[in-house]
């Protein structure tokens, strides 16, 4: 029979084990009410639905930690989607959306409702495509607006078909402080068309060995930091697409 002792050593570790028990229930719990209340927020903008994405730890691209608050994307009385840099609790946080459609082959055109040339040097705006496929380059097609760190850069635009290294892929652009200005890439079986209604070049066509087919892409828009590095001027920034369309014919 055990000893006093060797019993009440027992009855400790009986009831650790409890409490131990107790606290992995709660905290299961917890981590369920948590997965819940962070399921994909949607919204409904230019006729199509789109995932608003979001990061408990820093993604790419960047990396930066996402938002899908309110604060970050929502779509106004006027049906203008609205994606926002903000900071919270000495954080930074960028803002996306994804079409919950696969497109394919077409013309993607966005009219932007604000001007995109006097972006901070650290922010960066993205309209593109992206599969989650790493074939064909994950089937990326991208209109990027950014100065890429830099205080004093000219070309603060670029069209790319991925991969970006070859610099056949990539064309640089100069896009103005100018609002409202449409950016479009028509996307066909030999070659990505890329127009703007205020860049300089305002149009250019790849028709390179690194065009993707179609697949499991879908159109992204995000606002973001380049290499996660909080804006220069330590301030908030906006960016308003007034639309979004797409035409299978281009």
């Amino acid at each position: 029979m055990p000893s006093s002792g060797h019993r009440s050593k027992l009855a400790h570790m009986l009831a650790g084990m409890l409490v131990a028990a107790m606290l992995a229930l709660a905290a299961s719990g917890c981590n369920a009410h948590i997965s819940s209340r962070h399921s994909p927020r949607t919204v409904e903008f230019s006729g199509y639905t789109w995932r608003a994405k979001s990061s408990s730890e820093a993604v790419g691209p960047g990396p930066n930690h996402f938002s899908d608050s309110a604060r970050n994307v929502w779509v106004d009385s006027r049906g203008r989607l609205h994606l926002k840099l903000t900071r919270s609790n000495g954080r930074w946080y960028s803002a996306e959306v994804i079409n919950t459609q696969s497109l394919g082959h077409g013309r993607y055109s966005f009219e932007l409702g604000s001007p995109v040339g006097h972006f901070d040097p650290n922010v960066v705006l993205a309209l593109f495509t992206w599969s989650d496929d790493p074939t064909y380059s994950n089937r990326e097609i991208d209109i990027e607006f950014s100065r890429w760190a830099k205080r004093a850069s000219p070309p603060n635009g670029q069209y790319i078909v991925q991969p970006y290294y070859p610099h056949r892929n990539r064309q640089r652009v100069r896009q103005p402080a100018v609002s409202p200005s449409t950016q479009s890439f028509n996307w066909r079986p030999n070659a990505v068309t890329f127009a703007s209604s205020s860049a300089v070049p305002s149009a250019w066509t790849y028709s390179g060995t690194d065009v993707p087919q179609p697949g499991s892409e879908h159109v992204h828009i995000n606002l973001w930091l380049y290499r996660g590095a909080r804006p220069k001027n330590g301030r908030t920034a906006e960016v308003i697409v007034n639309s979004f369309s797409f035409s299978a014919n281009g």
